[in-house]
């Protein structure tokens, strides 16, 4: 959304030169971006300044101190790039034109990301570390995720290990992350590894997060005893047993499949023609 009007253009021009003397860091990004300029970085940096607290992607300026205006032809349509970057980024971006007499400059005004909320692109949190565009540590992470509250999930289980996690399970949750992902890679991480990178394994011990996930029958029980699911079957609402009961006390990964296949046992089945055949398919998968 554009935010210049004719009249503002010389508050604007003085706005810049406030900018220009600013610390980069200090919620501004200057780029000189001539001729062009990466969508897709400019989607990072402004994921980055939100994951800071808002602030200004500045383009058609130089990077150091003291820095100039070079101008810039990047974004000759800007309500383009601004729409595209709202909707990947699920944040109310404004733009500004600033004419001024050495060159156009464009600035993307970029909001602080909500509490409790980091913002990802690509599936990763950007944040900036000097010049460059770095994934968000873990730290900061965990703090931002804490905002809105304690996070029971990443609390460490005191007296667990991955020994007593369902190494099925893990295995399962590998295979499904690779269908998602295609990253073949994930298949040589040792289970180890592989938690940890799912960030439900940390130095100090097995995560809450990860007992939900994986646990074992018995590591559940001792544990997390109220970590548990319990499907029931009634052929209509009145009172009394219920005609198939089924519990499960065990992390998610080891019962997802069964479940699902109970549920999907009353799904209707549904025939249409493809052509010279009947195809069967179920109505809820």
């Amino acid at each position: 959304m554009r935010l210049e009007s004719e009249a503002a253009s010389a508050s604007l021009v003085d706005q810049l030169e406030e900018w220009l003397r600013a610390v980069e860091g200090e919620h501004c990004e200057f780029k000189e971006a001539k001729s062009s300029f990466s969508f897709q970085k400019l989607t990072e940096y402004c994921c980055a300044l939100a994951n800071e607290g808002g602030g200004r992607m500045i383009l058609g300026v130089t990077n150091r101190r003291p820095r100039r205006i070079v101008g810039t032809k990047a974004f000759q349509h800007p309500e383009d790039p601004c729409r595209t970057l709202m909707e990947r980024l699920h944040l109310r971006i404004h733009f500004q034109e600033i004419t001024h007499r050495d060159g156009r400059v464009l600035v993307f005004e970029v909001p602080s990301r909500p509490g409790g909320v980091a913002v990802k692109y690509n599936g990763v949190y950007w944040s900036r570390e000097g010049d460059s565009l770095v994934p968000m540590s873990e730290d900061k992470l965990r703090n931002i995720f804490a905002e809105t509250g304690h996070d029971f999930s990443a609390d460490i289980c005191k007296g667990v290990g991955i020994e007593d996690l369902d190494t099925q399970a893990v295995e399962d949750f590998r295979r499904r992350w690779i269908e998602k992902s295609r990253n073949n890679g994930l298949a040589s991480l040792s289970q180890d590894q592989l938690l940890r990178d799912a960030e439900v394994l940390r130095d100090d011990g097995v995560t809450y997060a990860a007992l939900v996930l994986f646990g074992a029958r018995h590591t559940m029980g001792k544990y997390l005893g109220q970590g548990e699911v319990v499907f029931e079957y009634r052929s209509s609402d009145a009172s009394g047993p219920a005609q198939q009961r089924k519990e499960y006390r065990q992390g998610f990964f080891g019962f997802y499949d069964d479940l699902w296949s109970i549920i999907n046992l009353r799904n209707d089945l549904q025939h249409y023609q493809d052509g010279l055949f009947s195809v069967r398919r179920s109505h809820f998968r």
